[in-house]
């Protein structure tokens, strides 16, 4: 069986050896220089990595080690590189921290302590790796082909997708109600793609977002001369759809004498162009949306009945992000791989508290407002995971770790934050405002995993 590479980045063939025999249990690469380990990344693939910041041709210095760490880090980034120096421990543990590096050691050490270490490194890689492998096998299939191009894994927006399947090649009016931001037109991009019309055009227009006086002229399109500024016949919406589907976002705010002109489409699948006196006969497929509450706006005749059954031969409901159960994390996951990509950012992935936090969240904004959370958390995010604060989202407080000790940490963490922030990251500021000495503020910061 092939043993997990553990790639050693020490020009001291002593301690070198030393390493090799204790961590027997892996397949030890040593590499003694930046270039020979450059090489061995590419060519072993290590998911961790001890490094030694006093490299040469800086040997005494720490400026080659930490070149090395960052020419790691940008080949692979999910390596755990776990830094050991004697040059300013405390210095140098902050800056590797920030720079990327997975844990820190100082000099001289120790085998068994960084042994431990190691074994974590390997540990914490492993779990990562399932996780990714896990949320492709869950996410993978509504990822690249699932309907209508959304990513889920509930049961809930199943339930959705698989109704939606099968109206699809039905040619029947389909109206989808749901909250702002549940993805309504990727769905009614897929009951398109999945219908017999997908070869035509899908046209979207949302109705809200259009003049009441202009939205007729949008709708059915107009003469040349039907009114100023009309100088040319031009096609509307509908026609454009031809053959296609017609998507009309927030349907509900379509005027009453729009309704009535709209109602006649749909039971003679003829229009009249604004201006015009001719009946086209037009072929398109409606499938509508609305946030609103349809029934109450009939109710209160504020929308047509007639039309409603016209257009709701149909009706789909789609959950809200908060009723879907599971799918919150998978799709920040999904966005923040996406965003870091996209802004060539060194994010990886989601810390603990940002994971609890966006399971805890109730998302009033939905898919929408998650993934603007996300881009604004990838950009502003100063480690290498995004974290609760990132999100701006308050971390929660799981009541089985409500204790003494978990509130001091708590308190403890803000308030050295607040300090930090107000000092400009400056140490001996930070210490003089928490009326602390340089060195308790330095083991609390350690204690903490905190970086300045």
């Amino acid at each position: 069986m092939t043993r997990t590479v553990l790639l050693v980045v020490e020009d001291d063939d002593g301690l070198a050896r030393q390493l090799r025999w204790a961590y027997e249990a892996y397949e030890v690469v040593v590499a003694g220089d930046r270039a020979a380990a450059l090489d061995a990344v590419r060519l072993h693939e290590p998911a961790v990595v001890t490094l030694d910041l006093g490299l040469p041709p800086d040997p005494d210095g720490t400026a080659e080690g930490f070149a090395t760490l960052h020419a790691i880090l940008a080949m692979a980034p999910g390596t755990k590189v776990i830094v050991a120096s004697g040059h300013g421990a405390r210095e140098s543990a902050l800056t590797a921290i920030g720079d990327g590096a997975w844990d820190f050691y100082a000099k001289p050490i120790d085998i068994d302590a960084l042994g431990l270490i190691v074994t974590r490194a390997f540990h914490v890689h492993a779990l990562e790796a399932e996780n990714r492998r896990l949320a492709m096998r869950v996410g993978g299939a509504s990822t690249n082909g699932g309907f209508g191009g959304l990513l889920y894994a509930s049961p809930e927006m199943a339930v959705v997708a698989r109704t939606l399947e099968r109206v699809a090649p039905a040619d029947v009016s389909v109206m989808l109600l749901g909250a702002s931001g549940t993805g309504k037109e990727l769905l009614a991009r897929g009951v398109h793609d999945a219908s017999p019309r997908k070869r035509g055009q899908f046209v979207a227009i949302n109705c809200a977002a259009i003049p009441e006086t202009l939205l007729e002229a949008e709708l059915f399109g107009y003469e040349k001369g039907a009114f100023t500024g009309a100088v040319k016949t031009t096609e509307g919406k509908i026609e454009q759809a031809a053959g296609g589907t017609l998507f009309l976002d927030e349907i509900g705010d379509v005027p009453l004498h729009l309704q009535v002109k709209l109602l006649r489409f749909l039971q003679e699948r003829v229009i009249e162009r604004v201006g015009g006196r001719r009946a086209i006969p037009v072929d398109t497929r409606i499938v509508c949306a609305t946030h609103q509450d349809v029934d109450a706006m009939v109710a209160d005749g504020r929308f047509r009945e007639d039309l409603y059954y016209r257009l709701a031969e149909i009706v789909v409901r789609i959950p809200t992000l908060a009723q879907r159960t599971g799918d919150a994390g998978l799709l920040a996951r999904h966005f923040v791989g996406r965003y870091a990509a996209n802004l060539n950012r060194s994010v990886t992935g989601l810390a603990a508290d940002a994971r609890a936090a966006v399971d805890a969240w109730r998302w009033p904004g939905n898919v929408r407002e998650l993934e603007n959370r996300v881009k604004r958390a990838v950009i502003m995010a100063e480690g290498r995971l995004v974290t609760a604060a990132d999100l701006d989202l308050a971390a929660p407080v799981d009541p089985a770790e409500l204790n003494l000790r978990a509130a001091r940490e708590a308190t403890d963490r803000r308030a050295i934050g607040r300090a930090l922030a107000q000092a400009e990251g400056n140490i001996s500021g930070a210490s003089r405002l928490l009326g602390i000495s340089r060195p308790t503020l330095y083991d609390l910061m350690k204690s903490y995993d905190l970086s300045a």
